[in-house]
């Protein structure tokens, strides 16, 4: 067996491509090779690690439970090695480079939109991009290393290789349309909510169950002034923020059903661009 320290990074990168691809033709194509070549290193990986990686079923090759460890592991890698090419760039060009920020729309909106413009105006140096998305894809982005630091909603298991540090906690209000008074929580509903992957949806429906709230949803959308217009023409209930209600909808806010946490996320042990400590210093400042 070849020593199992000695590993390509390429083969890795194989490994990453097959598990993110329907095919192995897909997958060769996605990382430039030919897919002949792709099947020749797994087939090296697997010599070398003497682990088998991979069941055939019929035509098909399909990623054996040992494979996990060694996927992960191979993920971590390819992250470490893009961040560092990074830094080397920024390091090599003299330049400060850009600071990819993700955050979710309240942070961006409602939070701190004067961090973000003071920090732009303060350090005009600094190529500052910003990405307003929901907490999955920004978490997803950041372990694929699209970001520098993300502000999400904390998950309820910190991706591996990732740091989260607490910003702030918000109330999630019931909202209700006009005029349908103070009834048992039996007869709320029907709900329009975030979607069925988001981590605001699961607090949500867990604090509705525990008040005895059927959560039968009949809309959904990311975007709370969405929401807060369903409920105001009178499609169903809603559960927000309160900082996200509009306060021109004719629309009635009931008690506070649950919290959510906002932290900032980031890569551990991944070289940082100059200005990540000072934003997060100027975000914690804010609340």
């Amino acid at each position: 067996m070849a020593d199992p320290l000695d590993i390509p990074l390429r083969q890795l990168e194989y490994l990453v491509a097959v598990a993110d691809h329907s095919t192995w033709a897909a997958a060769a194509a996605s990382i430039g090779v030919s897919a002949p070549a792709l099947s020749q290193g797994l087939a090296d990986l697997e010599r070398r690690l003497g682990v088998e990686l991979f069941d055939r079923q019929g035509r098909r090759r399909v990623l054996t439970d040992l494979a996990e460890p060694v996927l992960q592991h191979a993920r971590t890698v390819q992250t470490m090695s893009h961040d560092l090419a990074q830094w080397a760039e920024r390091v090599n060009t003299l330049k400060m480079g850009a600071l990819r920020v993700g955050m979710l729309d309240v942070g961006a909106v409602v939070h701190f939109p004067e961090v973000l413009r003071t920090f732009r105006s303060d350090f005009p140096d600094i190529r500052f991009h910003l990405t307003v998305a929901p907490s999955s894809e920004l978490l997803a982005g950041l372990r694929r290393s699209d970001f520098d630091l993300i502000v999400c909603v904390q998950p309820s298991e910190i991706p591996p290789s990732t740091t989260s540090t607490h910003l702030l906690e918000e109330e999630l209000v019931v909202v209700r349309p006009p005029d349908t008074g103070s009834l048992p929580a039996r007869k709320w509903g029907p709900w329009v909510l975030f979607p069925q992957n988001s981590q605001t949806r699961s607090l949500i429906e867990r604090s509705l169950r525990d008040i005895g709230a059927l959560p039968q949803v009949v809309a959904e959308s990311h975007q709370p002034d969405v929401l807060a217009q369903m409920v105001s023409l009178g499609l169903g209930w809603g559960v927000l923020p309160i900082a996200q209600v509009p306060s021109h909808l004719d629309v009635e806010i009931g008690d506070a059903i649950a919290t959510r946490n906002l932290v900032i996320c980031q890569r551990a042990g991944a070289p940082q661009h100059p200005g990540v400590e000072m934003l997060v210093e100027r975000l914690q400042s804010a609340v």
